[in-house]
C-alpha cells in the first residue's frame, strides 16, 4: 500500500505508464483539443496570444499535437512547441518544436528563458498527482493509501506539515464529517510556480477542471477513464487518472469559465443564417460545423464550465 500520489505519478508517467502508450489520450477521451472543437479553440487562443503580444505558443502536456496541429494552420505566423512525455508523434509539421518532458509536475531543462510566449496548459494540472487524504475524525486527515494492482485503500498517517498549512489556506476541514476527502494541491501549486519560473515575459494559461474555496467537492473528485468509460480509479496504468484542481490556490491575474473566456475572444456559438446554405452552401455547412463546435465549448453545464486561470510575467 502506498500513497496516492506515489502510485498516480507510476501509473500514469512510469516506464510503461498510461501515457506513454502508443494509442496516446485520445485513444481514451476527447479533450477541447480534438477535432472541430480544437481548430474552434486554436483560433481563439490566437487571438488571446495576440492580445498578449505573444509570438511563441509552447503547450505543455500536449499528448500527441492535436492543438499545436490546429493552431499551426490557422496562425502559422506564430512559433509553437509541444512538451509531452514521448518522442516527436509522427505527421507533426514541421514548424512545431518538441521537448520531451519526463512527466507529471517536472518540466523539460530545454523549457527555460521564455520570452513573449503563451504558455497553455490544457488539462496538464489535473493529472498532477497529488495527496489524497481523507477525514479520520473531526479536524483530523490521514493519507489515503492504496494498493496499485487492485485499487485497494487503506489509511496511512497524516499529511507533511506543508500539506496541513495549505489545507488551512484552501481547503478548510470545518464541518467535513469523517469520510470527506481533500485532494491537497500542493503539487499543482508548485508545478504552476515552476512553469511560470520559465517565463521572463509572457502568459500561462490554464485550463482545467476545477472548484473554488466556496464550493469543494467533500467526496473529492479523484477518477479514471478508459475506452471512452469512467472506471473506478485503479492505479495499474490501464487508465487516465484525474482530480479537478483548486484553481482559485494557483497564482493568477485573471480566472474565469471557459465559457466566459471565449465569448470575450470572439467564440460565437450562434447558427448562421439560413439564407446562406442557398447562396453558399459549402461555407454556409463549414460555418454550421464551426458554431456547433463552439456551442460545445461554452456549455455552461459541459466544457463551458471549466476554469481558465491566466497569469502575466515580466520580469526585468
Amino acid at each position: 500500500m502506498v500513497p496516492w500520489r506515489e502510485a498516480w505519478q507510476g501509473a500514469l508517467y512510469g516506464p510503461s505508464g498510461f501515457y506513454r502508450r502508443a494509442e496516446g489520450p485520445a485513444g481514451h477521451f476527447t479533450t477541447a483539443a480534438h477535432g472541430p472543437l480544437g481548430a474552434v479553440l486554436a483560433t481563439a487562443l490566437g487571438t488571446l496570444a495576440d492580445r498578449e503580444a505573444a509570438t511563441h505558443v509552447v503547450d505543455v502536456g500536449c499528448g500527441r499535437g492535436e492543438l499545436l496541429t490546429h493552431l499551426h494552420a490557422a496562425r502559422p505566423d506564430l512559433r509553437l512547441t509541444g512538451v509531452d512525455v514521448v518522442d516527436r508523434p509522427g505527421g507533426l509539421p514541421d514548424a512545431v518544436a518538441w521537448l520531451r518532458s519526463p512527466g507529471g509536475p517536472a518540466l523539460p531543462p530545454g523549457l527555460r528563458d521564455l520570452d513573449d510566449v503563451l504558455v497553455v496548459a490544457l488539462e496538464w494540472l489535473d493529472v498532477v498527482p497529488c495527496t489524497v487524504a481523507e477525514v479520520v475524525a473531526p479536524g483530523r486527515l490521514a493519507v489515503v493509501l492504496v494498493d496499485p494492482s487492485s485499487g485497494r485503500e487503506s489509511h496511512g498517517g497524516p499529511p507533511s506539515p506543508d500539506e496541513l498549512e495549505w489545507c488551512v489556506r484552501h481547503w478548510p476541514l470545518d464541518g467535513l464529517a469523517p469520510g470527506a476527502r481533500v485532494e491537497v494541491g500542493t503539487t499543482r501549486d508548485a508545478a504552476w510556480a515552476d512553469l511560470g519560473s520559465r517565463v521572463r515575459r509572457g502568459a500561462l494559461l490554464a485550463v482545467d477542471y476545477g472548484h473554488t474555496r466556496g464550493a469543494r467537492p467533500a467526496a473529492g473528485t479523484l477518477t479514471a477513464y478508459r475506452a471512452g468509460t469512467t472506471v473506478r480509479p485503479v492505479p495499474d496504468g490501464t487508465c487516465d487518472l484525474t482530480a479537478h484542481v483548486a484553481v482559485d490556490a494557483l497564482e493568477h491575474d485573471v480566472l474565469a469559465t471557459q465559457r466566459e473566456s471565449l465569448r470575450d475572444l470572439g467564440v460565437d456559438p450562434g447558427i448562421p443564417p439560413a439564407a446562406h446554405a442557398r447562396t453558399d452552401p459549402a461555407a454556409y455547412l463549414a460555418a454550421l460545423a464551426t458554431a456547433s463546435a463552439a456551442a460545445a465549448l461554452t456549455d455552461p453545464a459541459g466544457l463551458g464550465g471549466f476554469r481558465w486561470v491566466l497569469r502575466r510575467v515580466h520580469r526585468s
